[in-house]
This record gives structure tokens, C-alpha cells and sequence, in this order.
């Protein structure tokens, strides 16, 4: 049996109680000009399926010589998850892989036993005024994967499937849902969507995943008569049948989750592991600093600079 924390067999579901199990409101932090709203980890909820961190990132708009500058830093355990709305991100990691991402394009990076990668805003880019407004996600790694080597995928919006009728536009980012499946393996089973709702339309939620989530991004949404607005993560009952619907002036979702991990999950700085040790292993080896010969490398095109280590 899989783990869920919150689900107990002495707890009746369906009509027998609320179809919302947990409502998370999403922490924002100013970053300079630049706010960012995280709802995973929460107090509440560590993980979503194998989602286990979800930032939404701005709205904002840069001037002219600004932007983001995410100096190169590591990962293990988890892969990334990075959907922009609007606005470009350059990426660069310790594979070798150079593009820049792009909105409607899915971009996936497995960290497995360690990958190190950088995020800018460079180039001709800072020469302008800018907009910048996404989602970075990670999703741990079941545990047969956790040692598994680092990989990079990147999908194009033209490869990713969109649902459309009835006053709503559903993009499919990640996984399996609504009988359509992305061409991106992931290493457990999950789904990750990007929906548009017009004024009153509703939108069901798969039924064929144990842990499921909704992240409000613009406008409202009502479940069950109660209405939910921006920054707001509702997470679902397993099991249930349930719709949410757009309010007045419609809505643009997030919908994301899956089969829960097995197991919990140590979390430090960029790292996630399913034990300690794994954890205190990566950070020595960071700070290490042996980049041609230890564990983690720099980005072969942004090797100038990188992150150090929390000293806790």
C-alpha cells in the first residue's frame, strides 16, 4: 500500500464528509521586486502525489538591466518542473543542456544522484523591459530512482495535448489524464495540468489518480458552493468526484498529482531523500567543491560562480 498520511480507513469518505481535505494558502516572499508564492511543503501537507515543492513565480515585470539570477546549485532526488505563463528563462546544468525555456513548453529535469544547473535571465534579454510569470515544481523520486543518473527533457507546447469545449482550454503538462498522455516519461505515476476556465465553466477533476490538486493562479473557483481565489492550493479527498468551477470572471488553473510516495521525505535546501544519510552525503559533497572529480560538476557555460551551502 502506497503512503498517504491523512488517509485513514476509519475515516468515511464520499458524501460522508467534506470533499476538500486541506486548503493551503501559499506563503508569499518579496525577493526584491520579484514575489514568490510557495504552497508545498506546507505545515499541512509535505506532498501532493510526487509533488513535493511548488512555487508560483511573479508576476512581475523587470526594467531594463534586471532580471533573475539563479547562480548554479545542486539537486538530488527529485526532478524540476518548470512551466512559464510568460516571459524566458535561460537555462544551463552540469549535462551540458543550454536553451531557454519558454511558455507552453514543459521542461524536465531529473536530478537523480545529483545535477547541478543554473536559471538567468541573460543575454539580450536584460537589455529590455521584461515580464516573468511561472511555476517550478519538484517531484520527489519513488525510491528505486533516487540514485538513478541525471537526465533533462525538454517538450515543446506543440507536442503537449490541449482539451478544449464547454468554455474551458486544458493543457497536459506532465503524466496521464482525461484519456490523454504526455510523451515525457516520469518516474511515478502523476499529472500536471495548466487549465483556462470561462465564466461558469466547470472542469472535472481525473478520477483515476489517488492524490489530486488544485492551485488557483487567476480569477475564483467554487467547490461545492465555496469559492477559492488566487494563491490558494485545494487538495482533494481520494476517491471522490469532484468539479470545480470558474466564478464571475473565470479562472486559470493548476491541477496536479498522482499516486502518493512511498514514503516521506527529508528535505534540505535543494536536496530531497528518502533518509538522512543521503541527505548529509550530498551536502559534503558540495561542499566538497570538487567539481572535476566529485560528485556535482558546474554547468560547463556558467562555471564562473555557484551557490554555497547553508551552514545549516
Amino acid at each position: 500500500m502506497s503512503w498517504n498520511p491523512v488517509l485513514d480507513p476509519e475515516i468515511p469518505i464520499g458524501d460522508a464528509v467534506d470533499a476538500i481535505e486541506t486548503v493551503i494558502v501559499a506563503r508569499a516572499r518579496d525577493l526584491g521586486g520579484f514575489e514568490v508564492r510557495r504552497a508545498l511543503p506546507s505545515a499541512r501537507r509535505q506532498m501532493v502525489g510526487p509533488f513535493i515543492f511548488f512555487d508560483q513565480m511573479g508576476p512581475a515585470e523587470f526594467l531594463t538591466g534586471q532580471g533573475i539570477d539563479v547562480r548554479p546549485h545542486p539537486h538530488i532526488g527529485l526532478a524540476t518542473v518548470t512551466y512559464l505563463l510568460k516571459g524566458k528563462l535561460h537555462h544551463r546544468d552540469s549535462l551540458g543542456t543550454d536553451i531557454w525555456i519558454e511558455p507552453g513548453a514543459v521542461n524536465l529535469m531529473t536530478a537523480g544522484h545529483g545535477i547541478t544547473h543554473s536559471e538567468r535571465t541573460d543575454g539580450d534579454l536584460r537589455h529590455r523591459p521584461h515580464a516573468m510569470f511561472g511555476l517550478q515544481s519538484w517531484m520527489a523520486l519513488p525510491k528505486d530512482a533516487e540514485d538513478d543518473p541525471a537526465a533533462f527533457l525538454h517538450a515543446g507546447s506543440d507536442r503537449l495535448p490541449v482539451l478544449e469545449g464547454e468554455g474551458k482550454s486544458v493543457r497536459l503538462i506532465l503524466g496521464s489524464a482525461w484519456g490523454e498522455t504526455v510523451p515525457v516519461p516520469v518516474a511515478s505515476e502523476t499529472f500536471y495540468a495548466d487549465a483556462t476556465l470561462a465564466p461558469g465553466a466547470a472542469l472535472p477533476l481525473p478520477d483515476n489518480h489517488e492524490d489530486r490538486g488544485v492551485y488557483v493562479l487567476t480569477g475564483e473557483v467554487t467547490v461545492a458552493g465555496q469559492g477559492f481565489g488566487p494563491g490558494q492550493m485545494l487538495v482533494f479527498r481520494p476517491g471522490d468526484r469532484i468539479s470545480v468551477k470558474a466564478g464571475a470572471e473565470g479562472a486559470r488553473l493548476m491541477l496536479l498529482g498522482g499516486a502518493t510516495m512511498d514514503g516521506p521525505r527529508y528535505i534540505w535546501w535543494n536536496f530531497v531523500a528518502s533518509s538522512q544519510e543521503r541527505i548529509d552525503a550530498a551536502r559534503e559533497a558540495w561542499r566538497a567543491g570538487d567539481w572535476a572529480h566529485g560528485r556535482f560538476r558546474l554547468p560547463p557555460e556558467d562555471d564562473a560562480e555557484f551557490i554555497p551551502a547553508p551552514l545549516r
